[in-house]
């Protein structure tokens, strides 16, 4: 048997392009029997099926204006007794305007004749669906298929835009039919209809659309407005004035409150002026609209499935222009145009998640090919819970951290831990090791750039800036950004906006920085190679991370931990450690703080044949001893910094501060003070 039903496209994109093909080729029809005979051959591109009535009424429904009955692949006359359709899921949609599916008419006992009717032609499922134009119900689409539960509820949400997408063509179509009045008017609604559908591209399809209306409505400025992100304003997206005289501008704000096009968009009314009347008119409208000499407005609110999505303006240079039938063809316009907007507006949001979350994800995933080794922060030394509280106390805030300590202490655990405490936790923490990019490109990775903004530019970038838009930026070895950038940097955490590289458009961030250094900056201000206001732009909340040398009694519990998570991923059984080993291991000084420790502990897991943990003995000898003369003496200034602190009550400079009674300098003290992590009045 014959039969119309077509193989889908095998995405929703490809989908979505065959329906606006559809209704373009059918935005070119100028009468209903071209529009059928376009929609029988390109509808079965879109959805399956093998049955298709199409029906739509007179105004007050009491007579059909147009109908397509289309069955196993040939056009049927329409021949069934008067109050058929009575009798039929037609009448029911299109009082209730809800669709209705039936999965199956055998088991169907409400409505016996159009049963019998789809029996004869051997369609067993069907969906009926309503054609309507915002509150006028124009009619209702029927699809059909040879089997059972033919339309499940995912096809069911597509056809709906394929209802609204034919009720927009057929709206035009068949008023075209019932009205040679308006056969000249409705040819342009086909031909904006034509243009709209031909782009997904908000601003290109904006453009277009202004450009049309004004054409087809003989005006001599047509505007697009969308809300602005504050809420407060509309802005003018697309503004076709050949004749401006550099008033009204693309890109302006209008303010909701207090304007034409802003109660348009609050009330969801047009709003005429045809007359430019100084005590009707706002102040600021009634100055720009004289100098541009126009005399006569039409605003009407742009609304889609009862969503507010914008204003589209028109105006005339002569008066009293815009009567009840120009408004109420300008309202079909708006409805039409809205449909488009709402369309592109999703496109371009999906497109825009999309394009995000592919980044998110291969950011994400290079991170956790990384970093998921690190299971914790290991440790129970006093020094190491003074850093956590710390964190505790810092982190529900949206304050900068500036982590300072030597390479390899973790100060990226600790970055980490912040974020993981803070109110941003369900959002990303976005890395980035300031040391480890080449100087070219490190504005480039912090900030991103347009395509074609330098040599090598051959896609858009989307910084890490922007992917820690709403989450935490951890800037490692920040002392290592150039200072060419560091204002730039500065700028974005102040005014939380920066532009991307070879772009205008300035973009709004919101991030929390956290960074990190083993560089002295107040060395670097001294120096000229780190400006002093970004300094302190990032002091706002300073941790000094220990190195590992000054909280020993954690080593122990550092060396069991690594030792378990090699030994697990070696496939090894290692269930002692020597005492005498880690007598050696926790005596050794470990310049290279955590990391060092770490790759020394993996190393000899690799190395350990047996139960017990084989540790290479000789790589700890040389200079364990001049290790532990330099730990016997930082204890020793420890304990006399902190015992001439108690003395003064904390108190470091004056001629009765600790700096004093030392006879060193109060700056010297100072330093010494943050090499040995002491603060002064928690001495006192």
């Amino acid at each position: 048997m014959s039969t119309l039903s077509g193989v889908k496209p095998e995405t929703s994109v490809d989908r979505y392009e065959a329906l606006l093909r559809m209704a373009k080729s059918m935005a070119a029809c100028s009468d209903c029997e071209s529009a059928a005979t376009v929609l029988t051959k390109e509808l079965h591109e879109v959805a399956s099926f093998d049955y298709l009535h199409i029906v739509t009424f007179e105004s007050t429904r009491q007579a059909v204006a147009w109908e397509l009955l289309h069955a196993n692949g040939r056009t049927l006359d329409v021949s069934y007794p008067t109050g058929f359709l009575r009798d039929a899921p037609i009448d029911s949609v299109h009082d209730s305007q809800q669709l209705l599916v039936t999965s199956d008419w055998q088991r169907e006992v409400r409505f016996p004749k159009y049963r019998e009717f789809l029996s004869q032609l051997g369609v067993v499922s069907t969906c009926s669906l309503p054609l309507a134009r915002g509150a006028r119900r124009l009619g209702v689409l029927t699809l059909g298929s040879l089997r059972s539960h033919g339309y499940p509820e995912e096809e069911t949400r597509f056809l709906r835009l394929v209802a609204d997408q034919l009720a927009l063509v057929l709206d035009g179509a068949v008023s075209l039919h019932s009205s040679e009045r308006l056969q000249d008017r409705l040819k342009l609604i086909l031909d904006l209809t034509n243009q709209v559908v031909s782009s997904l591209e908000l601003n290109e399809l904006l453009h277009s659309i202004s450009a049309s209306v004004r054409r087809v409505m003989a005006c001599e400025a047509a505007a697009v407005m969308l809300p602005d992100k504050d809420g407060k304003h509309l802005r003018v997206h697309a503004l076709d004035f050949p004749e401006s005289r550099g008033i009204f501008t693309e890109g302006g704000l209008v303010a909701i409150e207090g304007s034409m096009p802003g109660e348009s968009f609050r009330t969801g009314k047009p709003i005429v002026i045809n007359w430019l009347d100084p005590e009707v008119v706002p102040e600021e409208m009634y100055r720009k609209a004289k100098g541009e000499g126009l005399n006569s407005f039409c605003d009407l609110p742009l609304i889609s499935r009862k969503r507010l999505l914008g204003v589209l303006a028109v105006g005339r240079r002569e008066a009293d222009t815009f009567d009840e039938d120009q408004v109420n063809f300008l309202t079909q316009v708006a409805n039409q145009v809205a449909i488009a907007i709402e369309n592109a507006i999703a496109y371009g949001e999906i497109a825009e998640l999309k394009d995000k979350l592919a980044q998110e994800k291969l950011y994400l995933e290079e991170e956790i090919r990384g970093e998921l080794d690190f299971q914790g922060i290991v440790g129970q030394s006093s020094v190491l819970r003074n850093v956590l509280n710390l964190v505790e106390t810092v982190a529900p805030s949206d304050s900068t951290v500036l982590l300072l300590g030597e390479t390899g202490t973790g100060k990226e655990l600790i970055a980490r831990a912040i974020h993981d405490r803070s109110r941003r936790r369900d959002r990303t923490l976005v890395k980035l090791n300031c040391a480890a990019i080449p100087t070219g490109l490190l504005e480039s990775e912090l900030f991103g750039h347009e395509r074609g903004a330098f040599t090598g530019a051959i896609t858009q970038k989307t910084g890490r800036l922007e992917l820690a838009d709403k989450g935490t930026l951890f800037l490692d070895e920040v002392g290592d950004i150039p200072i060419e950038v560091q204002p730039k940097l500065l700028r974005a955490l102040q005014e939380r906006e920066f532009e991307r590289l070879g772009s205008t458009r300035t973009q709004k961030v919101d991030v929390r920085l956290v960074a990190a250094t083993n560089r002295d900056l107040e060395k670097m201000i001294d120096s000229r190679e780190f400006r002093s206001d970004l300094y302190y732009r990032l002091n706002v909340f300073p941790i000094r991370i220990p190195p590992l040398r000054e909280r020993p009694e954690d080593i122990p519990l550092l060396v069991r931990y690594f030792t378990q998570k090699y030994a697990r991923r070696m496939e090894k059984q290692i269930e002692s450690i020597p005492a005498v080993e880690m007598k050696r291991l926790s005596s050794w000084h470990w310049p290279g703080n955590i990391r060092e420790l770490e790759n020394f502990i993996e190393r000899s897991v690799i190395l350990t044949h047996g139960p017990a943990l084989q540790v290479p003995a000789s790589e700890l000898t040389h200079g364990n001893h001049g290790a532990t003369t330099r730990r016997a003496n930082e204890v020793s200034e420890r304990e006399k910094i902190l015992r001439m602190l108690k003395e003064t009550k904390g108190r470091v400079a004056g001629a009765d501060g600790a700096a004093a009674r030392m006879g060193i300098k109060r700056t010297t003290l100072i330093s010494r003070m943050k090499k040995l992590g002491i603060q002064p009045r928690a001495s006192s």
